[in-house]
């Protein structure tokens, strides 16, 4: 995982056969899920996602964030007999995983193994994160006034990129063009967010040297490695200091291709009030006005 070295390296290394290699990495992955997930990577409750509101308000300014959500490529090598299921837009073979992350760099949630030809909005709706969003199950709290205001109560939400359809609990930017300063400033504010996720990755990636190359592995095989991946990161999040030259956007890994429909009117209208918000007295910031 550290080293990101083949199995035939490995061999050499450790004087083990190939075989016995491949065994070990399977079940070792497998357990160290197993047995560290329920701990490191539980099911959010209601308590856990106003603790994480509370630290994104408080690291980058957006009250009712609960999480940035992302998805990205993990290459691989081709599986036998699969077609063009893994085959992405970037022209290699992949599979997606996508996650939700907090202001402290850590996964709060996490879906791997779909196919990399399927686009962002789909893996997300079709992910057991998705289907909880999307059906208002997530045990997500309820709407409240943002701060320094009395109302109207705003839903907590998550933060996507353009890739996501949007819901009652996900927002993403404004298109790009024709933007007032309103909308310009929103879109900074949601991007200080979103990028939690990103650097999320960044951090995954230069710890664990595995996923810098294409992983020549069965597909299940990979599966358990990603996810051994994420609850290692996870894991050592908890126990060691974060070290600002791990902080990196760029995570090595593709994000996925950009797809969903428009937004419905009343997602709109609330997307238009937190603009309005970050705007206002209560919800500004000072120097917001010199990056947009």
């Amino acid at each position: 995982m550290a080293t990101g070295d083949s199995f035939t390296s490995l061999h050499y290394h450790f004087r083990l056969g190939i075989s016995t290699i491949s065994t070990i990495v399977k079940d070792t992955c497998k357990v160290l899920w197993e047995e560290l997930h329920e701990e490191f990577i539980p099911t959010p409750n209601r308590d856990k996602w106003l603790e994480i509101e509370k630290k994104f308000n408080e690291v980058c300014q957006f009250p009712h964030c609960i999480g940035a959500v992302d998805g990205k490529h993990i290459r691989i090598i081709k599986p036998p007999g699969t077609g063009s299921e893994f085959f992405n837009y970037k022209k290699y073979f992949s599979i997606v995983l996508m996650a939700i992350a907090d202001a402290q760099y850590r996964f709060v949630a996490v879906d791997v193994g779909a196919y990399g030809r399927t686009n962002d909005s789909m893996v997300f709706k079709n992910s057991f994160m998705g289907r909880r969003v999307y059906n208002h199950d997530f045990d997500f709290p309820p709407p409240q006034p943002l701060p320094g205001t009395d109302g109207p109560p705003m839903p907590y939400v998550l933060v996507g990129d353009e890739a996501f359809k949007t819901s009652g609990n996900l927002i993403k930017p404004y298109s790009s063009r024709g933007l007032d300063a309103s909308r310009r400033i929103f879109n900074y504010r949601l991007t200080r967010a979103r990028r939690m996720v990103e650097c999320t990755f960044g951090i995954l990636v230069s710890k664990w040297r595995v996923f810098t190359k294409p992983i020549q592995l069965k597909i299940e095989t990979v599966d358990e490695v990603v996810k051994c991946g994420v609850v290692l990161h996870n894991f050592l999040r908890s126990k060691e200091p974060l070290l600002i030259d791990q902080i990196l956007e760029d995570s090595e890994m593709r994000s996925i291709t950009s797809f969903g429909p428009r937004s419905s009117i009343a997602v709109a209208a609330m997307r238009d009030q937190f603009a309005a918000y970050f705007s206002s007295p209560a919800g500004r910031l000072a120097w917001q006005e010199h990056y947009i």
